[in-house]
């Protein structure tokens, strides 16, 4: 399923392979178009999957590299190993919420702690391709923690442009790789928006988010590629997933559709629930008044990861709720902080307030009715907790003693009483 062109996802008209993210006839947004897959042996097709890496480069075929493949050892090994995260059966999450089976897509579990370094990897694979020495990206946070891990692991020099207001794990996190941070005193559309200008100055900067983005976007269907193979080759009936510039959501959606087309997976095209915080809302908003498009927002909420005032993938985003029978649905700071606790004492898996945001909404559905019980339902958790460590803060008593046996006699009866 080899890459062909770029194509505008508005006017259709086609581009080359190259660096490249907007049309310039009608200003739409480019994405990767493919030559039609060969459906001939989709058992072999399986086979092959599953000999491949233990990586996202066992999708090759369906990432937009020469060929349609990595093409090289280089491109297949070098970097950071991306991708093959679990998928964590969550039953007592499901028994807490009333739900019959839910799954937990874990993909902190990836090498800087989200799951950014899959669309770093695609991005700079590609990037390498088309001759670009310097990687460089707009982030809220994890997107500049893979950017600078992928480009130390590379010999590669990086700039990293954030909001100054960012958690300082985050920073901490992209800083000690060597990389050369750039704080803006602004949101992340300011961030994005000066990006955006360097992008057209810089020779040889392959801004992974910018002039790599129809690249970059498509490493998140990886995701869904997984989903389906540790299903067993089967589609969930519904996924739960954040929403920031809504790229991500897109594309698990046409990862599905891909799969299915090919009959390499069964089942039924998956309904889509995004989720967002209050604070940040653009696309929810849309969803709640009807509309089609979305208007801009000043983000204001601990969900920093997800705090995109104005959603390049926005309206694409509304389109796949609406298309597959879901919604966009959004919670408040304090309904983030409880969907936080919610999965670590369920689960054991600590999320950041991105997966605190999306945990919060399947609860939301859950209470409302709105998922029959005999649906399986993945819930996709996209960064680490530890990257966002003030969200739980206070929220939980630290019982201190002295170190004797008496005193823990006399505090565990406190603690018991108050179980």
């Amino acid at each position: 399923m080899a890459a062909t062109a770029l194509k505008c996802r508005e006017c259709k008209r086609e581009y080359g392979l190259e660096a490249r993210y907007v049309c310039e006839l009608c200003f739409g947004p480019l994405e990767v178009a493919y030559a039609a897959p060969d459906a001939s042996d989709v058992a072999e097709l399986r086979r092959k999957i599953q000999g491949g890496p233990q990586n996202i480069w066992r999708y090759s075929e369906w990432l937009p590299l020469e060929g349609g493949r990595p093409g090289s050892t280089r491109a297949s090994t070098a970097g950071l190993p991306a991708g093959c995260t679990p998928l964590i059966k969550a039953d007592r999450l499901a028994e807490r919420l009333g739900l019959g089976e839910v799954w937990v897509k874990n993909d902190a579990a990836n090498p800087t702690h989200s799951f950014k370094d899959r669309v770093v990897s695609v991005a700079t694979a590609r990037a390498q391709e088309l001759g670009f020495t310097t990687l460089a990206c707009a982030s809220t946070g994890n997107l500049a923690n893979a950017v600078a891990a992928q480009a130390a692991a590379l010999g590669m020099p990086s700039y990293v442009f954030i909001p100054a207001n960012l958690e300082e794990q985050k920073i901490l996190a992209t800083g000690v790789y060597g990389t050369n941070v750039v704080a803006i005193n602004g949101n992340y559309d300011d961030v994005n928006r000066l990006c955006v200008e360097l992008s057209g100055e810089r020779e040889g900067w392959a801004f992974v988010n910018v002039n790599m983005r129809p690249y970059y976007a498509e490493g998140s269907k990886t995701i869904a590629y997984e989903i389906a193979e540790q299903l067993g080759w089967e589609t969930p009936d519904r996924v739960v997933g954040p929403i920031a510039s809504g790229s991500q959501f897109t594309k698990l959606d046409k990862a599905f559709a891909e799969w299915l087309e090919l009959g390499l997976i069964t089942g039924d095209h998956p309904t889509f629930n995004g989720a967002q915080a209050v604070g940040c809302n653009p696309v929810a908003h849309a969803w709640e008044q009807g509309r089609d498009v979305c208007q801009p927002v000043k983000p204001d909420t601990i969900a920093k990861s997800l705090a995109i005032g104005n959603p390049a993938d926005g309206p694409y985003a509304l389109d796949v709720a609406r298309r597959t029978g879901g919604s966009i649905e959004q919670v408040t700071d304090d309904e983030i902080r409880a969907g936080i606790r919610l999965l670590a004492e369920t689960t054991g898996v600590f999320t950041e307030t991105a997966g605190g945001v999306t945990t919060a909404v399947l609860a939301k559905l859950a209470e409302q009715g709105a998922i029959d019980h005999e649906e399986r339902v993945v819930l996709v958790i996209t960064g680490d907790g530890l990257k966002t460590l003030d969200a739980v803060r206070d929220s939980f008593t630290v019982h201190t003693i002295e170190p004797t046996f008496d005193a823990f006699e006399a505090e565990f009866s406190a603690m018991s009483e108050a179980i």
